[in-house]
């Protein structure tokens, strides 16, 4: 399903989105010694969070980048966007990679590791808060969800662990062509593994949407659900004319969400029918701005769905 730029988000807004709804991304710097820079690349997991639109980096003491950053800030950044549970699963069996962004810049050393710690705290406490204020009708989509695994909170408070051994860093993104992944300074990946140029200038007015620090939750509840897959293959039915034998969310932001499905391929071997998983875009009527309006539409396009189902079955 085709969008337009009222039914899809710019490929800025995605990396802003992207960045706001992880945790964790992978972090490449350059592998060095007293000599100075070597060509090899060191690459490992880590936490972050954004503050005023910068990843901010908790690298454990131990790690290479510690000392690679002071011989060479140049590095790379990667986040992908959240793959929860099932999902994952489903990915790796048909190798697809989630949309994801690369940024390439400056891993600086962040002196105020205070003001960093009172960041991350304040992260924590507002996503819980919106969790614990939810209504019924958001409690009902997440209430699937594997909450270790899916949120945000969870994940960074060990962060703030007492005997916590880390040092923050700030990235700094460079507009030009850079030299580390032969990539430019912002990049979207989509899920197949299509390159899109970002400006950076259009990442710094973009926002990120409200959805996102919680769209793993989201994501993880609906497809952890039966009934609500369910519903999925019913909205590629009724709103698409495809008829798929099954189907997963795979993303969501404010003006809809994306579905993987799993419908008849053109492809026929041995006499038997096959099947592909395809994408399937769905529009919101209202642009979501925060998760209760998101799993309110979400809820109301179920229940058209189901009794478009029943007209037709009772036309029969």
């Amino acid at each position: 399903m085709k969008g337009n730029k009222t039914t899809v988000l710019t490929f800025a807004e995605k990396c802003k989105s992207i960045l706001a709804s992880n945790w964790q991304g992978h972090l490449n710097t350059i592998k060095a010694d007293a000599k100075g820079s070597k060509g090899n690349i060191h690459t490992s997991k880590v936490k972050y969070i954004i503050r005023k639109g910068k990843p901010y980096i908790w690298v454990p003491e131990k790690d290479l980048h510690n000392v690679n950053t002071i011989i060479d800030e140049r590095g790379s950044f990667s986040v992908a966007n959240p793959f929860p549970g099932r999902l994952a699963a489903l990915l790796r069996s048909i190798e697809k990679l989630p949309a994801r962004v690369a940024l390439t810049g400056d891993v600086v050393p962040y002196k105020d590791q205070k003001s960093a710690a009172e960041s991350l705290e304040e992260i924590i406490l507002s996503e819980k808060k919106v969790i614990g204020e939810s209504t019924y009708t958001v409690s009902g989509v997440l209430s699937s969800s594997d909450t270790v695994s899916t949120s945000r909170s969870e994940n960074l408070k060990e962060l703030l662990e007492v005997d916590a051994k880390y040092t923050v860093y700030k990235f700094n993104p460079r507009q030009e062509t850079l030299s580390l992944d032969g990539v430019l300074s912002c990049v979207f990946i989509d899920g197949n593994g299509g390159t899109h140029e970002v400006d950076l200038e259009d990442m710094h007015t973009s926002k990120a949407d409200q959805l996102a620090p919680f769209s793993a939750k989201i994501i993880d509840g609906i497809n952890q659900s039966e009934a609500r897959r369910r519903a999925l293959m019913l909205f590629c039915f009724t709103h698409l004319d495809a008829n798929v034998k099954d189907a997963y969310m795979l993303s969501i932001d404010r003006k809809g969400f994306d579905v993987l499905g799993k419908g008849p391929s053109p492809v026929v071997k041995d006499d038997f029918e096959q099947y592909q998983w395809k994408e399937y875009r769905f529009s919101l009527k209202e642009e979501a701005r925060d998760i209760e309006t998101f799993c309110r539409q979400l809820v109301e396009m179920e229940e058209e769905a189901v009794k478009k189902v029943s007209s037709f079955s009772g036309l029969g």
